[in-house]
């Protein structure tokens, strides 16, 4: 993984204001100020965090370190733990009913019963599309029951020393607790997978089943910054429950510097990516801001 580094910023003010998600149904959506009046980036997400990843610094922070719900970010534990214990990426693992079960509540799945994938599409489908019946069929490609993978997550969780992140659900449907920071911490770990890595940076691919009907599916990352040219992600993944709010984690390249970044508890579903946008202008106008001239003495 490449080193992800970020450091503070105080800026300038006129940049354009910038949309937050579009409205209820009728009403147009609502345009956030880019900076509050004190200079700093306008984060809508109730918890928030921007870190440097390479010394821990934090750049910026709201509520970083609340414990709270984190949907489905969480299904980042469940990548490292099945790579962790050496998952074979060719193998095919098919959907059960225990999958459906485990899924139920959860946004529409394209992972029909009875189909077989291949891992690395499993994982593909839950990082990239966050597919929820993914979490329990990769658990059990590693021979972790859902019970079995809950507890491994958790164990993963105190291994990289996050005290405040805990699971009782693979897919972060039900339940799921952490904080911003430790979240954006998970993030890096994952990162140092070359796999994952490649996974959470693709903007969207096609996998196929193994079936005597074989389906194609098509999916696109539900992380809307990759498919801008505006910026650089390394890796993200985004997450939303009633509980939780509309949730992202990120890393992406900022002025030729790599950052952390977790917004979590966003009221409206576009908001956590106009944050971003927001977050990101602050702080390449903090980096790429010339240097004051000096004042000859002989003008004073």
């Amino acid at each position: 993984m490449r080193s992800l580094v970020l450091s503070a910023s105080v800026i300038l003010s006129l940049l354009p204001a910038t949309p937050s998600s579009a409205g209820p149904r009728g009403k147009k959506a609502v345009r956030i100020a880019p900076l509050t009046a004190e200079g700093m980036p306008n984060i809508q997400a109730a918890r928030a965090v921007a870190l440097d990843a390479a010394t821990g610094e934090v750049l910026y922070q709201r509520r970083a370190d609340e414990v709270a719900a984190v949907a489905s970010t969480s299904k980042i534990f469940v990548a490292m733990v099945v790579r962790r214990r050496g998952i074979d990426l060719e193998a095919i693992t098919e959907i059960t009913k225990t999958d459906r079960e485990y899924a139920r509540g959860g946004a529409r799945t394209r992972l029909a019963v009875g189909h077989g994938f291949r891992n690395v599409d499993l994982l593909r489908a839950m990082l990239i599309a966050s597919d929820n019946r993914a979490p329990t069929a990769l658990g059990r490609a590693v021979g972790l029951a859902p019970k079995d993978l809950i507890a491994a997550m958790n164990q993963l969780a105190r291994e990289l020393g996050l005290a405040h992140t805990r699971f009782s659900c693979p897919s972060g449907l039900r339940g799921n607790e952490s904080t911003a920071r430790e979240m954006a911490l998970a993030l890096r770990a994952a990162l140092a997978d070359p796999v994952l890595a490649d996974i959470m940076g693709t903007a969207e691919v096609e996998v196929r089943s193994h079936h005597s009907r074989p389906h194609a599916i098509y999916y696109r990352n539900t992380n809307r910054i990759l498919h801008s040219e505006r910026h650089q992600v390394v890796g993200g993944k985004t997450g939303f429950t009633s509980a939780a709010g509309y949730c992202l984690v990120v890393a992406a390249e900022i002025a030729g510097r790599e950052v952390l970044v977790g917004f979590f508890g966003e009221t409206h579903k576009l908001t956590r990516f106009g944050d971003f946008d927001r977050l990101s202008k602050w702080l390449k106008h903090k980096w790429q801001a010339p240097a004051a001239a000096p004042v000859s003495p002989g003008r004073l």
